[in-house]
């Protein structure tokens, strides 16, 4: 790497995750010369075709009963196969700003995306900055990327849609993952449902059900020094345990190797961790559709209800079925579908002050705060980051 981008590096380094001091922190376990991330495991999860399968029976198959599926076919006509390479990225966006963390009092770092592309291809890091952006459907250069894909057909009836952007939750992210990065074990929030497209590398995926204890899945103080949260880290010190005759057959993990082309359906609920085996491109976006609605007005209503009144405000007008199903839905009933409590109550990723979010700052000026690593991290699966508009967010997802 240049000098320049060295020193964007450092910067982003150390506003990001500055609890690793130094390069030697950064590279501590040393996993780019010693971890083989090719190890052999099976995968098992059910793959289908798009083109065989109609939204209907995906439906009764897979989105009802709550089951992971891998779908194949589903990105043969998206132009992002052809341009998002790190070439392609770095002289189509080369000086548009994109996220990479988030500071300790919850705003964005950013990297120019010449100095991203350089450094994703030439890092040693165990657990390298990950590009993991939310807002670039905004702007108006990288709303660009928006052409470069198009929502899955089972995926494309989502209710947030009817709330306001100002207030609908984080949703959609666009993703570049250097090897040995990752997300750590998590849930999404309000019980929302994920598609995770990989249009180029490989992810490696340990899925749970969302009845499995969060204690079993959770790294421990101690056991990953200052990175307990990353996925390369879960992979090192849990992973190993599920493997072991003692583990509850009931929580064994579903693994999932995610290839070029792959399009993975993670249900509300499940708990999932991922590590990039080599330089990944993909986009991915949470939801809430008809089927998984009961659950998401639920945790809405409770987690977020500025929001909820607004959406139901947009339901009356403009889908009166859906908000006749609001209508019975008791707050008080348990759905069976855990939130991750450690990502907060309100949603995805990012957003300045919006929704709910406003709920305190609407009575006293927004406090800034210290957040622990963990709380800083964003996540794979949708709705984990946050967006510097003036002022910061409360985490999301």
């Amino acid at each position: 790497m240049n000098e320049r981008t060295q020193k964007r590096v450092q910067e982003a380094k150390s506003r990001a995750r500055p609890e690793l001091a130094g390069e030697e922190s950064w590279r501590r376990f040393n996993f780019c010369e010693t971890l083989d991330l090719t190890p052999y495991f099976e995968d098992t999860l059910e793959r289908i075709d798009a083109d065989e399968v109609p939204i209907e029976e995906f439906i009764e198959k897979y989105e009802k009963p709550y089951k992971p599926v891998v779908i194949r076919n589903a990105q043969k006509t998206w132009k992002a196969r052809e341009k998002w390479t790190l070439e392609c990225l770095a002289k189509n966006y080369r000086n548009q700003r994109f996220k990479v963390g988030e500071d300790d009092e919850g705003y964005s770092v950013k990297m120019k995306m010449k100095h991203y592309v350089e450094y994703a291809a030439n890092n040693h890091d165990d657990s390298p900055l990950y590009l993991f952006d939310t807002n670039f459907g905004e702007h108006p250069k990288k709303s660009q990327l928006l052409d470069d894909f198009e929502v899955p057909e089972y995926f494309r009836d989502d209710l947030f849609r009817y709330a306001s952007e100002r207030r609908r939750p984080p949703h959609r992210w666009f993703v570049i993952g250097p090897t040995r990065s990752g997300t750590g074990i998590h849930i999404d929030p309000l019980g929302t449902s994920a598609w995770n497209a990989l249009v180029s590398g490989h992810k490696r995926w340990c899925l749970f059900p969302t009845s499995t204890p969060k204690e079993m899945l959770k790294v421990q103080p101690g056991e990953g020094w200052k990175q307990r949260e990353e996925g390369i880290i879960w992979f090192q010190v849990i992973y190993p345990k599920t493997q072991l005759p003692s583990w509850p057959p009931e929580y064994k993990p579903i693994e999932v190797l995610q290839r070029p082309g792959e399009t993975i359906f993670v249900p509300g609920g499940w708990w999932h961790v991922v590590v990039n085996l080599d330089l990944t491109f993909a986009v991915t976006q949470n939801f809430c559709s008809v089927t998984n609605f009961p659950v998401v007005w639920s945790k809405t209503v409770k987690g977020r209800p500025k929001l909820s009144k607004h959406w139901y405000r947009a339901f009356k007008e403009r889908r009166p079925e859906i908000a006749a199903v609001a209508d019975k839905i008791d707050d008080k009933t348990d759905f069976g579908v855990q939130s991750d409590s450690s990502s907060g109550s309100s949603s995805s990723s990012s957003s300045s002050t919006s929704g709910d979010e406003q709920d305190a700052s609407e009575k006293s000026a927004p406090k800034k705060r210290k957040l622990s690593p963990h709380r800083r991290r964003y996540r794979e699966s949708p709705l984990r980051e946050r967006t510097q508009n003036g002022s910061a967010s409360k985490k999301a997802r």
